[in-house]
């Protein structure tokens, strides 16, 4: 008894993972175990299987076995769906369908079937957002979610972890900025899509909101965001290097160019770094900025155009030199 129920059922030196999917039966869990177990274990493992009801209630999930642990506990555990939750860290990623495709790797999850869901107007609604805006639930942090889970319980935790996020306090700058939360989550897509400097973060969030403050005669609806990362999303060309004139013809609603204010959804999943950048923006004069020709990934800012165009000019020659096109 203690040779085949208590005795360690892998011999390996670190933690082993079985993966048991909704569609495996017992012959298909056997072979899996197959891979982590040695011969003696997986007798074992199969006498306790045939001995109990197990093939009748095969629970999916991700299970962790660990050196030194009993063939009877690894039993118990994938019997009783004692599972080992994955960290998982949601990506600042881009597009919807991107975020689906990453998900999948790491859950059970199709990535198809996410992706219906985050498209669906009505699921939108239930979180109070819509599908251009549905971005905004995710919050890139990490978080223990079981690999199994089912997509309409991986939206509630999101859901609850939002609210986590967005906390009194948060709500309280974005309400003295007079932004909602998702009008702060856009605005940092944008800001994150400018640098990956944290740093240099609140610089660039409090020059874009001077632009959406701006209220002249020129400018009734405030000036134009110009944002140059919307046009790349505008064309869902990400690996643009320069934006030329042509590009900016496009009847977007992420045309900054064209349109004043902010675009009707985030561009990217925004970091927590540039959530916080806006929350916290630097007080400045500056309405406009352009990146050095040092290729810092750093900018040059300006009060007046005069002097963005000189910054501007700079960086255009720096690209030539390169031969960036």
């Amino acid at each position: 008894m203690y040779y085949y129920f208590f005795t360690s059922f892998t011999d390996a030196e670190q933690t082993q993972y079985l993966y048991i999917d909704n569609d495996d039966d017992v012959d298909s869990v056997r072979t899996k175990l197959k891979s982590i177990g040695s011969a003696h274990a997986l007798s074992g493992m199969c006498l306790l299987m045939n001995h109990s009801n197990y093939q009748k209630e095969i629970r999916p999930g991700r299970y962790a076995i660990e050196p030194g642990t009993s063939i009877f506990t690894t039993f118990r555990r994938i019997r009783n769906g004692l599972q080992t939750p994955v960290s998982l860290t949601i990506p600042s990623v881009r597009t919807l369908d991107r975020l689906s495709e990453e998900l999948s790797k790491r859950l059970m999850m199709d990535s198809t079937t996410l992706m219906q869901a985050l498209t669906d107007e009505e699921v939108c609604r239930r979180y109070g957002l819509d599908t251009l805006t549905m971005a905004c639930l995710f919050v890139p942090n990490t978080y223990d979610v079981y690999w199994n889970v089912s997509v309409d319980k991986f939206l509630d935790r999101m859901e609850k972890e939002h609210k986590r996020f967005w906390n009194e306090d948060r709500q309280e700058k974005a309400r003295r900025l007079k932004l909602t939360p998702v009008e702060v989550m856009t605005l940092a897509s944008i800001v994150d899509e400018e640098t990956a400097y944290d740093p240099e973060k609140p610089m660039i969030a409090g020059m874009y909101y001077n632009r959406l403050m701006i209220r002249t005669a020129e400018y009734p609806d405030g000036m134009p965001l110009q944002a140059d990362p919307t046009i790349k999303y505008a064309w869902k060309q990400f690996d643009l290097k320069r934006i030329y004139n042509k590009l900016l013809s496009i009847d977007s609603p992420y045309n900054t160019y064209r349109y004043a204010g902010l675009p009707p959804g985030p561009i990217r999943i925004p970091t927590v770094a540039g959530i916080d950048a806006v929350l916290n923006l630097k007080r400045h004069h500056y309405i406009y900025m352009c990146a050095k020709e040092d290729f810092s990934g750093t900018h040059n800012f300006a009060v007046t155009y005069n002097e963005h165009l000189q910054n501007a000019r700079r960086y255009t020659e720096a690209l030539n030199q390169r031969g960036i096109q």
